[in-house]
């Protein structure tokens, strides 16, 4: 069976579309800074909402948890020995040179967000208390395991 020459051409473009897509995904700095894009989207709304900013919304509450909660199951393995510079990375000496500290760092923060979606808040009031343990270990990990660009 022949194709016409534009399908083979569309079928081509769209393969090599996915190809560096593939590669960025075999990449962990540029896995781990994708995912801290998303962890910083998931806390806009939210730091919004805590401030008074906005109003509570509990369907952007539970999408914030459950995106902190993805990414803190994954994200320690995207700092393999070899990955400590590139990509204008932010991520700090400290991480390969305390280990056990940034593990125990990645674990507080996953306990907390696990914590805050087993509480399930439905207000802000039930919010509050469960989410400000949440941006303490973010602040925390940042404090020590990140280098801030300017």
């Amino acid at each position: 069976m022949s194709y016409p020459t534009h399908i083979h051409i569309t079928f081509l473009a769209l393969t090599l579309g996915f190809i560096p897509a593939a590669m960025a995904e075999d990449n962990p700095l540029h896995e781990r800074h994708e995912l801290m894009e998303d962890v910083g989207n998931a806390a806009k709304p939210v730091g919004k909402m805590l401030k008074g900013e906005s109003d509570f919304d509990v369907d952007v509450l539970m999408t914030s948890l459950q995106t902190w909660q993805d990414v803190s199951m994954v994200f320690g393995d995207l700092f393999p020995a070899g990955s400590e510079t590139g990509n204008d990375t932010e991520a700090a000496p400290a991480i390969w040179e305390d280990r056990a500290g940034f593990e125990e760092a990645l674990g507080n923060f996953r306990e907390a967000t696990a914590a805050a979606l087993a509480a399930s808040p439905t207000t802000l009031e039930e919010a509050k208390p469960v989410v400000g343990p949440i941006f303490k270990t973010c602040k925390g990990c940042h404090d020590t395991y990140r280098i801030e660009k300017e």
